[in-house]
Formats: C-alpha cells, structure tokens, sequence
C-alpha cells in the first residue's frame, strides 16, 4: 500500500512540475510578444488616435461582414486574415493606425507590417469594443 501511495505522489508530482513548467513557458512567450509588439508599434488611448487619423491611414482589421456593420468613420477594411496578401496596399511611408474588436490581432498585424519594413505603427489600446469617436454603420 505504501508503494502504492509512493507512487502517486511522484505521478502527480511529476504532473505539477510539468504544469509549472508549461505555465512559465506560455509566461515567458507572453511577456516576449508584448515586448515585441512595443518595439514594433505604440498604443494609442481613443483620443490619441482620433487627433492623428487624419494623417494616417486607419486600417479595421476585422472581417468583411464585422466592418460592415459598422466600423471607425474613414478607416479601411483590410481583414487580418488576407493581411499577408494585401499589405503592400498600405503605404510604409505613411503611419498606419490598427484595430480590430479588441487589440490582439492589432498585435498581430503591427508584428507582421514591421517584419515588412513598416515603422509609423499605432493600435488602438482599447479595440473598437470601447471606440467613442464618429462611426459608419450600415442600416
């Protein structure tokens, strides 16, 4: 019996090392990635990027159907997951503004377009979900 119980100690002590082991491992990307993401581009509060959209090109990462029903008045749809074939549409020599419904695919995209030699990168910090400037909806 005490070999038994011997037994499952170590199974599940082995199993705590490797779950703690896996949750460093995803910390550790966490932490990675959002350091990249902030040396690729900067984020931008709801007044921030309304004052320097004029001079930009706002770009709605969301898909088709999203964007129709309603994104940020003058931005463009160029839906993440065409990104990789329709970046070049975006100019390098102008900043481009991102966002999406939250801001993880912003992150994404900004990740992407500075591999591609993009510099004047901004994310909407708080994604369209909390967007209070002027919209176009469909009716």
């Amino acid at each position: 019996m005490l070999k038994l119980i011997v037994g499952a100690l170590n199974a599940n002590g082995w199993m705590s090392i490797i779950l703690i082991v896996i949750l460093l491992g995803w910390l550790i990307y966490t932490l990675v990635q959002n350091y990249r993401v902030k040396q690729a581009a900067k984020y931008l509060t709801n007044k921030d990027f309304q004052s320097g959209m004029r001079k930009a090109q706002v770009v709605d990462l969301r898909e088709p159907k999203t964007f129709k029903d309603g994104h940020i008045l003058g931005a463009r749809n160029v839906p993440y997951s065409t990104m990789r074939n329709f970046y070049q549409q975006l100019r390098p020599d102008l900043p481009v503004y991102l966002y999406d419904q939250g801001k993880t695919v912003s992150k994404r995209a900004a990740l992407f377009l500075s591999k591609k030699g993009y510099q004047n990168i901004f994310i909407l910090k708080t994604g369209y979900q909390n967007w209070d400037g002027k919209e176009k909806k469909s009716h």
